[in-house]
């Protein structure tokens, strides 16, 4: 592996239940277990969604600008014997572009580019369904 391959954030108590995450760039993103703060599995949810979205983003908008691009992601969290992960997920867009040609060419190459997110780009949801090991560490203080 190279070294521009690797990726980071740091994540810092602020509070109970309350958390500060922190990449190499200086880019924060606060979340929590309470209240109206973004859960981690809603941020798991969030990154299939936005990488998804990122790459379906160029794709079609070198030919039009969308009216309306929204993307949902579902899925269900369970808790077996296996411990608690999430299953079923699903990423759904809403995508409209104006009427033209630079509309229609945009309609047309949606599905593809959709395909070619999961199949191939979206780092996320490649790495989910590849699965990949998660090891844990403590560093002396």
């Amino acid at each position: 592996m190279t070294d521009n391959s690797l990726r980071s954030v740091t994540v810092e108590r602020t509070s109970t239940g309350h958390f500060t995450a922190v990449n190499a760039r200086g880019g924060t993103i606060e979340f929590g277990t309470e209240g109206a703060d973004f859960t981690p599995v809603e941020l798991l949810l969030a990154a299939i969604g936005g990488c998804t979205m990122a790459d379906v983003d160029v794709a079609t908008t070198r030919h039009a600008e969308p009216d309306r691009f929204t993307v949902t992601v579902t899925g269900h969290k369970v808790s077996d014997d296996q411990g608690n992960r999430m299953t079923d997920l699903e990423v759904t867009f809403s995508v409209a572009f104006p009427d033209g040609e630079g509309g229609d060419r945009a309609r047309a190459i949606l599905p593809r580019a959709m395909k070619t997110s999961h199949d191939r780009l979206c780092t996320v949801s490649r790495t989910i369904e590849a699965g990949t090991p998660v090891t844990a560490a403590i560093k002396d203080a």
